[in-house]
């Protein structure tokens, strides 16, 4: 597996990707729709922002994407994975991958605003969970808050 910057034109591309990863976890069809424009991407924020693609035989299978919040936080914005390939560890490269990234940055912590399926695997791969905040999608949901300290040598 491969992971290398995005490029502008797959901006739809991972965009879709996001959504049908989000679809693997039983949510309704409605929901799915009222999260696009929150897993959207445009080509400008992928060439302006920090978007990586996890690719498997030339196929774009995975991605994520960071923001830099303050000098010493970023924000993992988006890490998705297509639904046939959760399980096999490219989550896993991608977070890695997103980890040395921040660090690159200069960052010491890397936070996260996790959908609460995906919240087992943050744990799993050391982030702690630090609050939940009300999702603006739907009403009585909420959404688990993470936080992960990046090593500095």
């Amino acid at each position: 597996m491969n992971i290398r910057r995005a490029l502008s034109d797959e901006a739809a591309l991972i965009s879709e990707l996001a959504l049908r990863s989000k679809a693997h976890w039983g949510y309704d069809s409605q929901f799915i729709e009222d999260c696009r424009s929150e897993l959207t991407l445009t080509p400008a924020s992928v060439a302006d922002g920090l978007v990586y693609v996890a690719e498997h035989d030339g196929r774009v299978v995975g991605f994520y994407s960071l923001r830099q919040s303050s000098l010493t936080d970023v924000e993992l914005s988006h890490l998705f994975v297509e639904p046939d390939f959760i399980g096999q560890g490219c989550g896993r490269l991608l977070w890695q991958h997103a980890v040395e990234c921040a660090a690159r940055l200069g960052c010491a912590r890397l936070t996260i605003e996790s959908d609460p399926s995906a919240e087992p695997f943050y744990l799993k791969v050391g982030a702690r969970r630090t609050g939940e905040k009300a999702s603006t999608i739907r009403p009585g949901r909420t959404l688990p808050l993470l936080s992960y300290s990046i090593a500095t040598k």
